[in-house]
């Protein structure tokens, strides 16, 4: 799946941002242009994803882009039907922020 940061995202980096799930290596990759910034890892239970880990480049830190890859992998996820269960302190610490994703943790 590819996703392009949407105008809610308030980062410094000036460059075209895509979220790709790789299914293969079990992770969504950030890209910021042709660079890779970022991945955040995860595990599948049948229709749940169990999101592990997620983290960004240093030298791209404190831009948002964290946000932006875990927003695009949560509107993937959502897309696809699935849920999740959020073990990265990351990831819940987004969902605190943005409650409109609360429906996809798994109950």
């Amino acid at each position: 799946m590819r996703w392009r940061a949407s105008t809610g995202y308030r980062g410094r980096v000036d460059a075209d941002l895509r979220v790709i799930d790789r299914p293969t290596e079990l992770a969504y990759r950030l890209y910021a242009g042709e660079r890779e910034a970022g991945e955040l890892r995860y595990g599948r239970r049948g229709d749940r994803l169990v999101l592990h880990h997620t983290e960004v480049d240093r030298s791209l830190g404190r831009q948002g882009l964290g946000s932006a890859l875990v927003s695009g992998a949560l509107d993937d996820i959502r897309a696809r039907g699935l849920t999740i269960v959020p073990l990265c302190p990351f990831v819940r610490a987004y969902l605190d922020r943005h409650p409109e994703y609360g429906d996809l943790v798994a109950g």
